[in-house]
């Protein structure tokens, strides 16, 4: 067994790091975005997928690696792990569809809330202790997650028709598009930049470059955050519209 995973601030790579601690330590991680080794996929059977929620909805660059290898799925028996804010609806479905359309088999789904990291965006903000509690709960049912499925019954949260209806009505029918195509917004407050690249060496789209000694920020998105909350000087925001609080799963943990 191997796992892969896109984890945008750090809460994924958390989950499945426990998860794969709980079940077995020589279970292999790779991050999709840097250093996925596509043979090592192909001569596994098994396989942890693991990834977090945008709008209910699968992030651009999880969905465009499906599709990008087609035929590395068929076969493969897929645990997904679904990280969110609050509640996704289907998010363990949303990937378990796409890839059962590549012949993949869906062993099943674990949903684990974790710390908001929408860091301009004061919504689902909580407190320091709260958010302890909230990574203290996860990793509880993370570790029972774990005991089922070694008896082969792991939980099948997000998979069935109830969860796609509360995914599909709770923000994806309304939030369509926002995960659709890569986003092309980002904003620098280049009075605020002192250009020293943290964002650039962060972003796993490489979608920011300096210019003139300024971060700029080009047209591909995938929303994950990490470099408005490792930006030092806070000059960069997404969806909202100033940085309200910036947010690593290590300080937490």
């Amino acid at each position: 067994m191997i796992g892969i995973y896109f984890s945008g601030t750090g809460n994924t790579k958390y989950c499945i790091e426990e998860f794969a601690h709980a079940y077995d330590d020589k279970i292999e991680l790779f991050p999709l975005d840097t250093s996925v080794d596509v043979e090592k996929i192909r001569l596994h059977r098994d396989i942890i997928f693991a990834y977090p929620i945008y709008y209910s909805n699968l992030p651009k660059i999880v969905s465009d690696f499906i599709k990008q290898h087609p035929f590395l799925w068929k076969d493969k028996h897929i645990f997904i792990i679904a990280t969110m804010g609050l509640f996704s609806g289907d998010g363990a479905g949303v990937g378990a569809r796409l890839l059962r359309k590549h012949g993949a088999h869906i062993t099943g789904g674990l949903h684990l809330k974790m710390p908001d990291c929408i860091c301009d965006i004061n919504l689902l903000k909580r407190s320091y202790e709260q958010n302890r509690k909230i990574i203290y709960e996860a990793r509880r049912k993370i570790r029972s997650a774990a005991t089922d499925f070694k008896k082969q019954t792991p939980p099948k949260e997000g998979l069935n028709i109830l969860y796609y209806i509360a995914g599909l009505l709770g923000q994806r029918l309304w939030s369509w598009t926002k995960t659709l195509d890569y986003y092309d917004r980002v904003s620098i407050d280049t009075s605020a930049c002192t250009g020293c690249g943290s964002c650039i060496y962060a972003c796993p789209m490489k979608n920011l470059y300096l210019s003139k000694g300024k971060a700029k920020a080009s047209t591909h998105c995938t929303l994950c955050y990490r470099c408005a909350n490792q930006c030092p000087r806070k000059a960069i925001t997404i969806l909202g519209r100033r940085v309200v609080s910036q947010y690593r799963i290590h300080d937490l943990i």
